[in-house]
């Protein structure tokens, strides 16, 4: 029998998006209620509703991660290694895949975040620059989503790759005889991630080139590479970039946040005749995908 976390995970997943947010949210007052009556009436004092320490609606709308914060699936307190990290994501249905498992476990998160910061929370990271990491889940999500298209000698792309993390998944997936390539528009990002890189599993991978990452304006991909089994991208757009598209290959797949304000995150696949799938996953929060210069003014 699931227990309440993972029903609640579970159920996000497979709601509509509206719908998911009042879930969880309706979820998060309804335990928060249960508790707070309790304590309550132990102390023999009334439930004020002012007393609840709800949380800033403003604080939920946080960069890369599923829409609501009751999605982080734990508090990063009791999470010290990464292999437990991994653990977490399986046990809450977030990794299903053995494959995706495995590679999590070989990429170590705490060589991608910054100096003091809590590696194995499940939270999105401000990497400097208006940046941040993903959160875990939702790297467990998109290499779930991508996994079929990571397969030994495919190509990957990941747009707006920070710190590597994503793109050292790739290059492990795809392996010495495939291309994973992450494109980034910092420089300053793009050398320290290549530094992060240098410490991870993915090191020899980049040694020998079969993983790169690049400073350039990832909206137009990277056409030296393309076609692109695999493409990620991490920052949320208005609408897809057609230079992304041109560049998948057709039986490949690229996971996209699209929108502003409310964002989905958007499984496309281009089909066999060159067509175009579209599918929305679910409900995310992402930094938006712009320019450099705009990024740096903070959007």
């Amino acid at each position: 029998m699931m227990n309440l976390s993972t029903m609640i995970a579970y159920g996000y997943r497979h709601c509509t998006p509206p719908i998911k947010q009042l879930l969880n949210y309706t979820t998060f007052l309804h335990l928060h209620l249960h508790h707070h009556h309790h304590h309550h009436h132990l102390q023999g004092r009334p439930l004020s509703f002012n007393s609840l320490n709800l949380p800033n609606l403003n604080l939920l709308l946080t960069g890369n991660c599923l829409f609501f914060r009751m999605q982080r699936f734990w508090i990063g307190n009791g999470i010290n290694k990464n292999k437990q990290m991994v653990e977490h994501l399986q046990r809450y249905g977030v990794i299903s895949s053995m494959k995706v498992a495995e590679v999590m476990e070989t990429i170590d998160r705490a060589l991608f975040v910054p100096d003091g910061a809590s590696a194995y929370a499940d939270s999105p990271m401000a990497i400097g620059y208006n940046a941040t990491i993903s959160a875990p889940h939702m790297h467990a999500t998109c290499l779930q989503l991508l996994e079929q298209n990571l397969q030994p000698g495919m190509h990957a792309l990941d747009v707006g790759s920070g710190t590597g993390y994503l793109t050292a998944c790739f290059a492990i997936m795809v392996g010495p005889q495939g291309r994973a390539v992450g494109v980034e528009h910092i420089p300053e990002l793009v050398a320290s991630s290549i530094k992060n890189i240098e410490k991870s599993a993915a090191a020899p991978l980049l040694k020998e080139g079969s993983l790169s990452v690049h400073a350039g304006d990832g909206r137009q991909g990277w056409p030296e590479c393309a076609p692109y089994d695999a493409i990620h991208v991490g920052a949320a757009a208005p609408e897809i970039p057609q230079a992304l598209l041109d560049q998948l290959k057709p039986g490949g797949r690229m996971v996209i946040p699209v929108g502003n304000m409310f964002q989905d995150l958007k499984v496309v696949d281009k089909n066999m005749d060159g067509s175009i799938s579209i599918r929305s996953e679910t409900s995310v929060r992402y930094v938006p995908l712009t320019s450099r210069d705009a990024q740096l003014r903070g959007y």
